[in-house]
């Protein structure tokens, strides 16, 4: 196996009641590992903005290679929704019959196929979209800004169809909802442009996190550290019931209002941000032989934080009555728990898996912001 290239890295958080987005700053998207090497990061800081408790869900990595990388319905009034069966052939659907426990996935062939799509779907977002204010309703906006709005609209609509055989593809019940999730929001979102306003960001941000999911659970499988930590981890129970079997080619939001934990899901949270400052100013790029005494008891210090906010959104998932929710809380809370596994012998690698961990609760935290509006 070749080295892996330096991870991007880990969270960052403006202070609790930060206003977002900045002025003058629209979110730049999570990107992708793959391909040529990016420089490394010179500490944890640098990867991530999460703006919580209630203000815009906001993402900045700093990385060369560039990507970015359920089903209708009717609302059970707490912001789940009940799936009617696949109208098409279930036998297409690799995941069809995963109705165990979610677990760290180490092996995945959707994610090879994944990859071009969204390296495509990367460059067009490339054209300045990354850089706006997404304050700004369509109404203000200029020529320029509404050509980069309009192609970004087309590429989603145009990845989210190719997207669907690869939801198919996936034998992993998980990464199946994280692409039915990105297919659903990205439609949201192309169909909210030409009336477009702010809120509506956050359906082009439920969409990227459910994209920066599969790309770092993609990158953890490629570069090691799932296969070296996923079997450590302790399995979880199965699930009472799963999500029925829904159209891959036709899923919609999992949350159609906000669910009776999303209030609860964003204290958590700000808590986790105040909790792990000392270990976001610490180098993502060094591994664990190489930390100075200082750094090595910051990261020992994160291993009890990690492990208690893995069970807060495991028990959090497990009230939401929405399978799929209770889902993206087992996969965030498992990939949370082999990070924490990771640190006495921490490798540069392992950062994908606190990367995987982070956007798949953004997922959660991101729909319910839309939701909410």
């Amino acid at each position: 196996m070749t080295q892996p290239p330096p991870p991007p890295g880990g969270p960052q958080y403006p202070p609790p009641g930060a206003p977002g987005p900045y002025p003058g700053q629209g979110p730049q998207w999570p990107q992708q590992p793959w391909g040529a090497p990016p420089p490394p990061p010179q500490k944890r800081g640098n990867g991530w903005k999460w703006a919580l408790g209630g203000v815009a869900l906001l993402a900045v990595i700093g990385v060369t290679a560039a990507v970015t990388l359920s089903v209708a319905g009717d609302d059970d009034g707490n912001g789940s929704t009940t799936t009617p069966t696949a109208s098409g052939n279930t036998s297409e659907i690799a995941s069809a019959d995963d109705k165990g426990p979610v677990t760290v996935i180490t092996e995945d062939p959707s994610c090879a196929p994944a990859r071009p799509i969204l390296e495509t779907r990367a460059a067009t977002q490339r054209n300045g979209w990354i850089q706006r204010d997404p304050s700004i309703p369509a109404t203000a906006w200029t020529p320029e800004v509404r050509a980069q709005y309009e192609a970004v609209q087309q590429s989603m609509r145009g990845s989210a169809d190719q997207l669907v055989p690869i939801a198919k593809l996936t034998p992993h019940r998980v990464m199946r909802e994280l692409y039915e999730q990105l297919i659903a929001y990205s439609r949201a979102y192309a169909d909210s442009i030409p009336s477009y306003t702010a809120p509506d960001d956050n359906l082009a941000l439920a969409s990227v996190a459910a994209a920066s999911a599969v790309t770092y659970v993609c990158s953890a499988i490629t570069y090691g550290s799932a296969p070296a930590r996923g079997p450590l981890v302790p399995a979880l129970p199965a699930p009472s019931s799963v999500s029925p079997l829904g159209d891959p080619s036709h899923p919609k939001q999992f949350l159609t209002e906000p669910n009776s934990v999303c209030s609860d899901w964003d204290t958590a949270w700000t808590q986790f941000q105040k909790d792990t400052a000392a270990w976001r100013e610490t180098p993502a790029d060094i591994p664990g032989s190489e930390w100075t005494p200082a750094q090595r008891a910051t990261n020992d210090e994160v291993v009890p934080v990690m492990r208690r906010f893995a069970s807060e959104l495991q028990t959090l998932g497990g009230r939401s009555d929405n399978p799929t929710l209770r889902d993206f809380a087992d996969l965030s809370a498992q990939y949370h728990r082999a990070y924490a596994q990771a640190l006495p012998t921490y490798t540069p690698a392992d950062n994908y898996l606190a990367t995987a961990a982070l956007n798949s609760a953004g997922v959660v935290q991101a729909a319910c912001l839309a939701a909410k509006e």
